[in-house]
């Protein structure tokens, strides 16, 4: 079943506006290309099953007539009643290892049959599709940086690989359905990626960081903190998304859109510490299965094609964020009080 939130009722082209499908539109990404989409003059219908997605983020939206949010599961065939579309952006999978973790045969089939189910509706609409692909089909790589040509060294039976396999199958169907249909795709591989709106118990390092010195409690690091990761800001990630979707049809990508300024875990923390001025001490945990141990990538591609790159620096990308878990962190919207269920349900980036 689904259920119509928003009051917006959508033609395609209605008044010259393009019509535009996000499905995970009320995630930590998604909500943001929403925004982004509405101050493009687009009408935006938001798709999502609200497992990591949360009303909040959307719900100033709807004051625009050109927006709807409709809650659905893309395992499922999507309902009946849409509107015709001229892209489709599919950001519909939890992207954080708790939350993939939790259910792991609902994320390999929501990369799955939730890729092939909007698929289908871009064929039949004669839609441009956007497949949210990540940095994890990589895996722990034994090159770095990481261009689009490297292959990835996956453990395709360890606790990760529901999401990491799941994706690299999502861009394999993409590009082979995209061949046999005339559908145009575009990929991109998503690096580590940073701002307003993610969850706070979403088990990503910077906001377990921030969340954890705002509250004075210990900061958790997971091994010894020397591995790498590269942050990307929340509205740069966007501008590479609207950049790739506007590429001539004949490119697909894959295309890595992230920050290629690599830090250590370790000195991340010190920077959230100093940021937030929290006395937290530092704490040292065993470091989880098959977590990379360096992860930056090659964006020359990015740069050739998109003419694109990152432009916000950390310690401002890292303040926007400190101020909003502060506004947020001990706030739970009535909203959002739809706990996570393992079975049954299972979007969202």
């Amino acid at each position: 079943m689904h259920k119509h939130i928003g009051k917006a009722t959508l033609t395609r082209r209605n008044r010259g506006r393009p019509s535009v499908l996000v499905a995970g539109g009320a995630g930590f990404l998604g909500s943001h290309l929403c925004e982004a989409l509405l101050d493009r003059g687009y009408r935006v219908v938001c798709l999502d099953n609200f497992y990591t997605g949360r009303a909040s983020n959307v719900i100033e939206l709807t004051r625009s007539a050109h927006f709807e949010i409709v809650e659905h599961d893309v395992v499922d065939p999507l309902p009946a009643g849409l509107p015709e579309f001229d892209e489709i952006y599919n950001l519909a999978c939890p992207a954080s290892p708790p939350h993939y973790q939790a259910d792991p045969l609902k994320t390999a089939m929501t990369c799955a049959w939730g890729t092939m189910n909007l698929l289908e509706r871009a064929r039949k609409d004669g839609a441009k599709l956007f497949l949210a692909s990540t940095s994890e089909v990589y895996g722990d790589p034994d090159i770095h940086p990481q261009p689009e040509s490297y292959f990835g060294n996956v453990n395709m039976v360890g606790p990760r690989a529901c999401y990491d396999e799941g994706k690299r199958f999502a861009e394999t169907l993409c590009i082979d359905y995209g061949r046999a249909h005339g559908v145009p795709v575009k990929i991109v591989r998503i690096f580590n990626t940073y701002g307003p709106r993610m969850r706070a118990d979403d088990g990503r390092v910077v906001s377990n960081f921030i969340v954890q010195a705002i509250k004075g409690e210990p900061i958790t690091i997971y091994g010894r903190g020397d591995q790498t990761r590269s942050f990307c800001y929340v509205d740069d990630l966007i501008a590479g998304f609207l950049s790739m979707m506007e590429t001539p049809e004949s490119f697909t990508g894959p295309v890595n859109l992230g920050n290629p300024a690599e830090i250590t875990v370790a000195h991340l923390a010190r920077v959230v510490l100093a940021l937030t001025g929290s006395e937290s001490q530092v704490v040292y945990r065993v470091r989880p299965v098959d977590d990379p141990c360096r992860r930056r990538p090659d964006i020359s591609l990015a740069g050739r094609m998109l003419g694109w790159e990152p432009e916000t620096e950390l310690l401002i990308g890292l303040e926007n964020t400190i101020d909003y878990f502060r506004q947020t962190v001990e706030r739970l919207d009535p909203l959002d009080r739809r706990a996570p269920q393992p079975a049954g349900s299972g979007m969202v980036a």
